[in-house]
């Protein structure tokens, strides 16, 4: 079977795989204008420090080469950019031009010029050069890839030898308790937030739904050694709704 002829998730929803990319493309052109301020609504701002402890482990140094994948609005960027110095750079990248355009106005609006390049790029064809880059990070952005595995490989083929690859992502909640809780929040309360706020209840069940398909922590972590990444470990945060998960290239 090729993969026009595959069946894949869109949150709940079994669609034809060539036909995920658009919708999730249709997702992010509706919420774009309003994504920044519904992360800070959804997340109480705790999404801030989740991007935070990624940035921490990045190891990056002045002069240094970044890219930041699926990259949206730029929070992550903006990090590397303040890592990596004037000396060094960082890609923007992110299949979806509106989100693209949001984060590369907010990083003219805090002056970064000259060493931060935006590109429309789908993650599954990194549009890049093999080894090109000291750190890829993808922050919430892999569960809405359609191929996990090419893209995982992407990113391993464009680290130059010794780098890293930081995934923060939705995870599977291991707090006592905290499980029914969260899906009671995400499956309740953010289509409300997404209907009141951002005018559109369908995209934010979509992304409640795509967190509740994503990989588990162990099943990403072994997708990450599929890919061939070493030394992989990930770091449970706010009890396991979300992990950051890590790997080098050697």
């Amino acid at each position: 079977m090729d993969s026009s002829d595959r069946i894949v998730d869109f949150g709940f929803e079994k669609v034809a795989w060539s036909d995920k990319a658009g919708r999730v493309r249709g997702v992010f052109d509706s919420v774009a204008g309003k994504y920044d301020v519904m992360n800070d609504l959804m997340s109480f701002g705790v999404h801030r420090w989740w991007k935070q402890f990624t940035l921490s482990l990045t190891g990056l140094r002045p002069g240094q080469h970044a890219l930041d994948v699926a990259g949206g609005t730029g929070d992550l960027t903006l990090g590397l950019l303040r890592q990596v110095g004037k000396s060094g750079r960082v890609v923007l990248s992110d299949v979806n031009a509106a989100m693209l355009e949001v984060g590369r106005d907010r990083l003219l609006d805090k002056g970064f010029v000259g060493n931060v390049e935006c590109v429309v790029a789908d993650a599954e064809r990194l549009p890049f050069e093999d080894n090109s880059f000291d750190c890829v990070t993808i922050g919430f952005g892999l569960r809405n890839v359609t191929d996990k595995a090419a893209a995982l490989a992407q990113m391993h083929r464009v680290l130059k030898p010794g780098g890293q690859l930081l995934v923060l992502e939705f995870s599977t909640p291991v707090a006592p308790g905290l499980k029914p809780l969260y899906d009671a929040y995400s499956f309740k309360v953010l289509p409300v937030l997404g209907r009141l706020v951002a005018q559109d209840a369908a995209s934010y069940r979509y992304l409640a739904e795509s967190i509740a398909m994503h990989p588990n922590q162990e099943t990403l972590l072994g997708m990450l050694r599929t890919a061939g990444f070493a030394q992989t470990r990930y770091h449970n945060l706010t009890g396991g709704i979300v992990a950051v998960h890590r790997g080098y290239k050697i």
